[in-house]
């Protein structure tokens, strides 16, 4: 009676855990990076690099991805009478963490997502981040029970809302009339590989739509299991490695082991704490990147600034060389990292508010 129950509370974020990582499986067999898929941090450093923000002429292109995302989750927003603008919530310090998350991706080579399709693939060095990143998320609920917050978000228009998506639409549209003439294009590398336009748009759209509908968030999964005992978003976070390695099994992209994996490195520590500043940095933030997209879609405009700074860690990740590659973390990799282990600690202990 008990499974009964929850599967009957929690059907729809399980499915689109399922739809989530047989689109990663799809996306990867129509041409996006292996292991890979449905990366939200690697398709923002590549939006980066489309717009010349950074020089990493291998991973520059506008993921149609993002912006089905964002427009999804407007969408469905829109027509359950969700959509609802707000800000200012501490933007300033959510801009930083963003970047600060971001930064911790790169070094890590992966979000959330893609270390779950990671581990779906096989990819063993992805486990050894799933221990940073629920390590920090512990550490972030810990302030979270001290009382942490930003601050409280206030009711805006709808225009404000709508900025971040129109934003999106905008600079999509001008990469495919412009093209190489006015944006940065990988002509090899990951950002060279990428699924078709409208498949990968579509794809964008429907998981943007469910993520929205079932509140999915990877980081939401650990804390609502350790803070209120509720596993549904948990489940899903299973359920999106159980699609990613059936799929994987299904087409002969199973490959277990440490070395050799696509698009990662074998350093275990930095692996393990870049992993560590995204699951606390996003616990702070109150969601992963897929859900600060789907918030962004909501029009929270907190978010969106949230997805900016994401875009700004990126380009100076790439531009100060402390992204990692296949052959080991950036030069600058470690100290990026303890600085934003530092940074994120600040941050924590400095938004502790007294209890009334």
């Amino acid at each position: 009676m008990q499974k009964e129950n929850f599967f009957k509370k929690y059907w729809l974020v399980m499915l689109t855990g399922l739809l989530v990582g047989a689109a990663a499986v799809v996306l990867t067999a129509f041409g996006n990076p292996k292991n890979m898929g449905f990366c939200i941090a690697c398709f923002l450093r590549d939006i980066a690099g489309s717009l010349k923000l950074h020089g990493a002429g291998v991973v520059q292109y506008f993921r149609p991805e993002i912006l089905g995302i964002v427009a999804g989750a407007c969408i469905m927003a829109l027509i359950g009478k969700e959509f609802k603008p707000k800000a200012g919530s501490s933007p300033v310090i959510r801009f930083t963490l963003g970047a600060a998350v971001m930064v911790g991706a790169l070094v890590f080579l992966g979000c959330p997502l893609r270390m779950v399709i990671r581990i779906g693939g096989g990819d063993l060095n992805a486990i050894i981040g799933l221990v940073g990143f629920m390590l920090g998320i512990l550490i972030g609920i810990f302030f979270l029970k001290h009382n942490f917050s930003l601050g409280r978000a206030y009711k805006q228009g709808k225009v404000e809302g709508l900025a971040f998506p129109v934003m999106l639409i905008g600079g999509f549209v001008l990469t495919l009339i412009g093209g190489a003439t006015y944006f940065a294009v990988s002509t090899e590398g990951p950002g060279s590989m990428h699924a078709p336009i409208l498949l990968a748009l579509g794809i964008g759209l429907v998981v943007g739509a469910l993520a929205q509908k079932s509140r999915l968030c990877m980081v939401g999964g650990v804390r609502d299991a350790v803070m209120f005992k509720e596993f549904g978003l948990l489940a899903a976070f299973g359920c999106i490695i159980v699609a990613v390695l059936v799929g994987n099994a299904i087409l002969g992209n199973l490959d277990f082991g440490f070395e050799g994996q696509p698009i990662a490195h074998t350093e275990w520590l930095w692996n393990l704490l870049g992993m560590t500043v995204v699951g606390w940095g996003c616990t702070l933030l109150g969601g992963c990147p897929l859900r600060q997209l789907v918030l962004a879609g909501e029009g929270n405009t907190d978010s969106a600034i949230t997805v900016l700074g994401m875009i700004a860690g990126a380009a100076a990740a790439h531009t100060l060389k402390t992204a990692s590659s296949a052959d080991g973390t950036g030069v600058n990799g470690p100290i990026a990292t303890i600085v934003c282990l530092v940074v994120i600690l600040l941050v924590s202990v400095t938004h502790l508010k007294k209890e009334q």
